[in-house]
């Protein structure tokens, strides 16, 4: 899959294709309806599929400090896109100028004159140009100036997560932030993962016999309610049953969330300096305060056995998707 970062990316002599445009952060269920169809659309026109997408969220552009927490860095969106058979991601950097751009400028600068698209796949709510003034119906209005066609997916798909609600990256964050995991997964159609790199921590688990790895998370990164859960640790292309931990640290004013991961049953990891991804299973209790050492210790015990359980349990019935998965 090519990869590009800005307009200038994009190869001088590529031809027509299909595309679509969003955050799609999280590549959730029903991002993958409307990508799916655009891979379907694309093979049937016999040309390649191109997803849009934009660094940073055009909210922090438009309305500094609002950010949302991250559901998947671009590199992750990138992979999951490729598995549904995307040919080609560009993430256009989300500028103040950018923003500005009227919704026909944004079709012809981007659709029409880098892309040459052929038809545009979009969910019905689609907002796009300065002030998000574009919309599903602008877009194909002026498809028919330039010779393209829109279709529009709905991606409002709706299960038992959030009471029924349909999926949205909205809900998925919410529903992340309350430490519902098994909610998350059905939205995303995978556990939820947060992904960083392996820093020195406070020692103390390694002096309890219980050596974590201490995620740096990448910023602006969805992180789930205080706690602790069951999940996995993946580092140097290994899937291991962890023992996550997530906490405040009043250090800093109480807001910075660590994320710590025991691999368990495992000796002498070394995991120093790696990038690591930590997928989140379930929820298994919450932040208690021990009175003495030894009821923390008996209460870490539990986490670990019950983790145990909950992985392997998960990993039986999802066995035939993992023997070819092992590569994180």
């Amino acid at each position: 899959m090519q990869r590009w970062r800005g307009l200038e990316d994009i190869p001088q002599d590529w031809g027509r294709s299909v595309v679509t445009i969003g955050s799609y952060d999280g590549v959730h269920r029903g991002h993958q309806l409307i990508i799916g169809r655009a891979v379907e659309r694309a093979r049937e026109l016999g040309v390649p599929t191109v997803v849009v997408t934009f660094d940073p969220h055009p909210s922090e552009v438009v309305r500094p400090g609002s950010h949302p927490p991250l559901l998947a860095p671009h590199h992750r969106r990138a992979e999951l896109m490729a598995k549904l058979g995307v040919d080609a991601v560009l993430v256009l950097p989300f500028t103040a100028e950018f923003s500005q751009l009227s919704p026909a400028d944004f079709i012809v600068k981007v659709l029409v004159d880098k892309l040459h698209a052929k038809a545009v796949i979009e969910g019905p709510n689609f907002r796009f140009g300065h002030r998000a003034a574009g919309n599903v119906d602008f877009l194909a209005e002026l498809g028919a100036t330039y010779d393209y066609e829109v279709e529009v997916v709905d991606l409002y798909v709706s299960g038992t997560a959030g009471g029924g609600e349909p999926f949205s990256s909205t809900l998925t964050r919410r529903l992340v932030a309350e430490g519902d995991m098994e909610g998350a997964a059905e939205i995303l159609g995978r556990p939820h993962r947060v992904e960083g790199i392996v820093v020195r921590g406070a020692q103390r688990g390694r002096e309890l016999g219980f050596p974590t790895a201490n995620v740096e998370t990448l910023p602006h990164t969805a992180i789930p309610a205080d706690g602790v859960y069951a999940g996995w640790l993946t580092a140097a292309g290994e899937r291991m049953p962890a023992a996550i931990s997530v906490g405040t640290n009043p250090q800093f004013d109480g807001t910075e969330r660590t994320v710590e991961a025991y691999a368990i049953d495992r000796e002498g990891l070394d995991l120093y300096g790696l990038h690591v991804a930590v997928d989140f299973l379930s929820y298994v209790r919450g932040m208690l305060k021990f009175d003495t050492l030894d009821d923390l210790l008996e209460a870490m015990a539990g986490d670990v056995k019950r983790c145990r359980e909950l992985t392997e349990a998960y990993d039986r019935e999802h066995e035939h998707q993992h023997q070819h998965q092992h590569r994180a």
